[in-house]
């Protein structure tokens, strides 16, 4: 693609690294049919290739974001398929957020539109503010249908009633207790590595048994499990909002606190059991760049950072115990698109006895994107609707999956239990039965 910024404009880090990106698309389209806005719209604006038109044009031009490429961009899920399927090698993430950036520091967005996003990144990133909030919304959780059928139906320019019906029915019904897990989980057994587990934000909160599973399963298998207790939110979620300075902070906070851990004993890995939040973390080295003081540590934390099924793989886990179970394997975005791992859990599932069936239209987001679900509900319903249907089309009796945004978003519009792979993993390998098998078999 021909590009004509000026001199002045290209002395800029980040333009010149967009600028980059935008040279390498050669207009072939073969992203729009893998996007899952123009597969809903049919909308040239609603794809990868229209979003790098409208991107480039404002960059050019050097000017403030105009509302019509803030709606565009905004309803982008940032599921990252176009990278799988571009030929060219184009890096859309980079892109695309070095443009939100942009607007969230150049455009004047509606009142409500301001309040809803600072309300969400004033808390999503922190356990203590979320676990209240969704105890609160728990009570409202009734009125998310009476919202909606004074509502009608969702629009495509979501108003605040709209996204206030999406996050209340979001809502989980009962909150598990928080876990109480050791800052070192010892290796049972002959040590065969030590690792840091990210605890994170959202699913310490939403489901903490997660990273129970994992801790047992690593345990069990000789891997002692360090949780740095200074660690938190890995600043996905408002990275992806354009709140870059908030995102660099959470980040710079768990490089700290990684880099200690590692200089007292070392680490063989950071093990992340959200792949949402592992592929920002791989991201680190490149967020960080420029940062003279957090440049190099930051690149230390992205080539440590594995995905939680990306590390098991290589344990070599005795075989499971064999669960006569249909599992549909729903692969995140952030895994597959994101972290380019797509065989490793399905066959640890498979090498644990679960007979695993990949879910047709496999590559097409199921609409979480982190906060897209509540700020897009348009998009997002009708994206989980067609995400379940392919699922149910296989008859599972587990749908398992490696994000737990993902996980809210599919459980809150099906009975078939939604499971984490690690879960499935650490049963299959003598630990528990998840709770929520375990209660659909009640």
């Amino acid at each position: 693609m021909q590009t004509v910024f000026t001199e002045a404009q290209l002395t800029d880090s980040h333009m010149a690294i967009s600028e980059k990106i935008l040279r390498s698309c050669v207009h072939c389209g073969f992203c729009t049919a893998t996007c899952p806005t123009y597969v809903l719209e049919g909308d040239e604006l609603d794809s990868p290739r229209g979003r790098i038109y409208l991107i480039k044009e404002m960059f050019e031009q050097g000017r403030a974001a105009p509302a019509d490429v803030v709606t565009h961009l905004d309803r982008c899920l940032s599921c990252l398929s176009c990278m799988t399927t571009c030929p060219s090698g184009v890096h859309y993430m980079h892109l695309v957020d070095h443009a939100r950036a942009h607007i969230e520091e150049t455009y004047r967005r509606p009142w409500t539109d301001r309040a809803m996003r600072s309300l969400l990144a004033a808390i999503l990133p922190y356990p203590r503010r979320f676990a209240l909030a969704l105890r609160a919304a728990a009570l409202a959780r009734p009125l998310a249908g009476l919202l909606k059928r004074g509502i009608g139906a969702p629009r495509k320019t979501p108003r605040l009633v709209d996204r206030l019906a999406a996050l209340l029915a979001l809502t989980p019904r009962h909150l598990p207790a928080a876990a109480s897990t050791p800052s070192v989980s010892r290796a049972q057994g002959k040590k065969r590595g030590r690792v840091a587990l990210l605890k994170g934000c959202a699913q310490q909160v939403l489901d903490p048994r997660i990273n129970a599973a994992a801790i047992r399963l690593l345990t069990r298998n000789g891997i002692e499990v360090i949780e740095a207790p200074d660690e938190g939110c890995c600043g996905a979620l408002v990275h992806h909002m354009g709140k870059t300075p908030q995102a660099l902070d959470l980040a710079r906070a768990n490089v700290d606190a990684w880099t200690k851990i590692a200089a007292d004993g070392g680490l063989d890995a950071i093990l992340v059991t959200a792949s949402g939040c592992g592929t920002t973390l791989k991201d680190y080295g490149f967020m960080l760049r420029e940062d003279p003081v957090y440049a190099e540590k930051a690149a230390e934390v992205s080539r440590l950072a594995k995905d939680i099924c990306e590390y098991v793989a290589e344990l070599d886990l005795a075989p499971g115990q064999v669960q006569d179970k249909v599992v549909a394997y729903h692969a995140a975005c952030s895994l597959q698109h994101g972290q380019k791992i797509t065989d490793q859990p399905k066959r640890l599932l498979k090498a644990a006895g679960f007979r695993v069936r990949d879910v047709p239209e496999g590559h097409i987001c199921c609409g979480s994107a982190g906060t897209y679900n509540i700020m897009q509900p348009f998009f997002a319903e009708r994206l989980r609707t067609r995400k379940l249907a392919n699922i149910e089309a296989l008859r599972p009796d587990i749908i398992a999956l490696g994000n737990i945004g993902c996980m809210t978003q599919l459980a809150s519009g099906t009975d078939i239990p939604v499971v984490h792979t690690v879960e499935l993993l650490d049963w299959a390998n003598g630990g528990p039965m998840p709770l929520q098998i375990e209660r659909a078999s009640a």
